[in-house]
């Protein structure tokens, strides 16, 4: 898993909206994910809570590629049409951050 540090912040002003600061040696970058209501209730289902899953969406897109390569602003949906794999990779991710049985 990649080494970076992520910090998940809820914007209290728009629900399901995240403010995403990702630390690595290199520096900090921000990101803007969003979880669309669908995504939040099958999320949930799985035991997770939505800023749980945007941290293990970072991860997962960080394990693929550098973070200059990720958008700037993003709902979590779009991650699969880049990665197929992704729904089926999401529940070792959330289990790994203690979000979600494996």
């Amino acid at each position: 898993m990649n080494d970076a540090q992520i910090l998940v912040l809820a914007d209290r002003a728009r629900p399901l909206s995240f403010e995403v600061v990702v630390r690595n040696a290199r520096g900090e970058n921000r990101r803007r994910v969003t979880i669309g209501a669908d995504d939040a209730a099958r999320f949930a289902a799985l035991g997770a809570e939505p800023a749980r899953c945007v941290e293990a969406a970072m991860r997962f897109l960080l394990d693929r590629e550098p973070i200059e390569s990720i958008l700037g602003a993003f709902d979590i949906n779009v991650i699969r049409r880049y990665f197929p794999e992704f729904d089926d990779a999401f529940p070792g991710y959330l289990a790994r951050l203690g979000g979600a049985p494996a």
